[in-house]
C-alpha cells in the first residue's frame, strides 16, 4: 500500500503560525513602543525597536521596494505559494470553511455560521487598527466607550467589508478581484513551481471528479494551467486518497514547470531578480545601521551682531537644532573648535532633550587665535551624548568676522 503524506495539515499549521504572528505583533513592545506600528498623530513608524520619523520615510520606501522585488522573486521561483499558504484571504477563508458546509443545512446552522464569521471579521478588523492604534490604548478606550468617531467608523466599515467578503466571495476573491493573481501569470516561466495534473498519466485517471469537487475556486485541474488556481493543493490530497487504494501516487502534484517539461531550476531571470532583491535588502540594512539616533543642524543667528574686541577675540552666535530620534531622554554636551583657533561656548553647554523631541538652542561662541588674513573661516560645532546613545555628531558652521571699528 502506498503511504500518502497529506499537504493540508502543513497548510493549516502555516495558517495558524501566520495568524499568531499577525495578531501578536501589535502586543509585543520594545522600548515602550509596539514592535511594528505606524502612529498617525506623531507620524512615526515604529519598526522593531526603531522609530522612523516622516523625514526618514525614504528608508521605508527602500523597504517597500525590497518587499516588492521579494514578492516578484518568490512568485517567479515558487509560483502562487503566497496565495495558497500564507495569504490572509486564504487563511481566513480556511478558518471559516464552515460557511461552505452549512449552505444546504437549516437556517439556525447558517445563523451560527454567519455569527461566527462576523466575530472573526470583528477581530480581524480590530487587528488591522492595532497597527495604527496600540491595542494597549485601543482596548481600554473600547471598554470606556471613548474610541472616537474615526476609529469606530473605520472598525465598522472594515468589519462589514470583511464579513461580506468571507460570506459571499471567499476564495472567489482571488480569481476575480485580487490584482496580484492577475500579475502572477506574467511572471511564470518554464521552471516556476506549480500545482498541475500530470498529462503523462492521464490514462490512470478514473474520472472520480474528487479534484474538481474539492477545489475552492471550482476549476478542473486536469484542463491545464488556470489563472484562478490558488495552489492550495486540496486537489493533490484528494487525488492521493483516491489513488492510494490503487497503490499509486497522486496524479496531481507540485512540479517545477509543467510535468515532463521545463528547463533549468537556476536560470538567468531568477538569478538577476534575486540579485536585485538582495541588493535592496543590503541597502535597507545599511540605512538602518548607519541611521544616526540624533540629528543636528546649525544656523547663524543674525539677531546677534558678531563682535571683535580689542584682544582680537571674536564672538559669533548660532542657533543649534537638535532632534532626539531615540525613545529615551538624552543629555548632550556642546563643544566647538576649529583649525589653529580656540573656541569656547559662552553659556550653558549641557542640553536635555526628551525622547522624540526637537529643540532649538542659542549658542554663543568666543574664538581666540583667529587668523583674520585667511578667507572663509570655519568652525566645527559638536554635540556628544553624555551617556551612550551613539557617537558624537559634528556640524560645520561659518564665522562672520566684522571689520575693525
Amino acid at each position: 500500500m502506498t503511504t500518502t503524506r497529506e499537504i493540508q495539515p502543513w497548510r493549516q499549521l502555516a495558517g495558524i503560525v501566520q495568524a499568531l504572528v499577525i495578531i501578536g505583533l501589535p502586543f509585543i513592545r520594545t522600548g515602550g513602543e509596539s514592535l511594528l506600528r505606524f502612529d498617525v498623530p506623531t507620524l512615526q513608524f515604529h519598526f522593531f525597536g526603531l522609530s522612523l520619523w516622516m523625514d526618514e520615510f525614504f528608508i521605508v520606501l527602500i523597504a517597500l521596494i525590497f518587499v516588492a522585488f521579494l514578492i516578484l522573486f518568490i512568485t517567479l521561483v515558487l509560483g502562487r505559494v503566497w496565495c495558497g499558504w500564507v495569504c490572509p484571504q486564504t487563511v481566513i477563508a480556511d478558518f471559516t470553511s464552515f460557511v461552505e458546509k452549512v449552505k444546504n443545512r437549516e437556517f439556525y446552522h447558517k445563523l451560527i455560521a454567519c455569527s461566527a464569521t462576523f466575530m472573526i471579521s470583528l477581530v480581524v478588523a480590530a487587528n488591522l487598527i492595532w497597527y495604527f492604534v496600540s491595542p494597549y490604548e485601543f482596548i481600554p478606550r473600547l471598554i470606556e466607550g471613548s474610541l472616537g468617531k474615526v476609529v469606530w467608523s473605520f472598525w465598522g466599515i472594515m468589519t462589514g467589508i470583511l464579513f461580506l467578503n468571507f460570506i459571499l466571495l471567499r476564495q472567489k476573491f482571488c480569481a476575480t478581484v485580487c490584482p496580484y493573481a492577475r500579475l502572477q501569470s506574467t511572471l511564470f516561466d518554464d521552471r516556476t513551481l506549480t500545482v498541475a495534473f500530470d498529462p503523462r498519466r492521464k490514462d490512470e485517471c478514473i474520472d472520480c471528479m474528487a479534484c474538481v469537487k474539492t477545489c475552492p475556486v471550482g476549476i478542473d485541474i486536469r484542463d491545464g494551467m488556470n489563472g484562478a488556481c490558488i495552489h492550495c493543493a486540496q486537489c493533490v490530497d484528494k487525488c492521493a486518497k483516491v489513488m492510494e487504494g490503487r497503490e499509486r501516487k497522486s496524479l496531481v502534484g507540485y512540479f517545477f514547470g509543467l510535468p515532463g517539461q521545463g528547463g533549468r531550476l537556476v536560470r538567468q531571470n531568477a538569478v538577476l531578480l534575486g540579485s536585485v532583491t538582495a541588493a535592496f535588502l543590503v541597502f535597507f540594512m545599511y540605512l538602518l545601521i548607519t541611521r544616526p539616533p540624533v540629528e543636528i543642524m546649525v544656523f547663524s543667528d543674525y539677531r546677534e551682531i558678531p563682535r571683535l574686541n580689542a584682544k582680537g577675540e571674536l564672538s559669533n552666535s548660532f542657533v543649534l537644532t537638535v532632534k532626539n530620534r531615540g525613545r529615551e531622554d538624552m543629555d548632550f554636551v556642546v563643544k566647538a573648535g576649529g583649525e589653529n583657533m580656540t573656541a569656547e561656548i559662552i553659556q550653558d553647554k549641557i542640553l536635555h532633550i526628551k525622547a522624540g523631541e526637537m529643540k532649538r538652542y542659542p549658542v554663543s561662541i568666543k574664538i581666540r587665535g583667529l587668523d583674520r588674513g585667511q578667507p572663509g573661516h570655519e568652525i566645527m560645532i559638536t554635540v556628544e551624548p553624555l551617556r551612550g546613545g551613539g557617537g558624537m555628531l559634528t556640524e560645520k558652521a561659518y564665522l562672520i568676522v566684522p571689520e575693525d571699528s
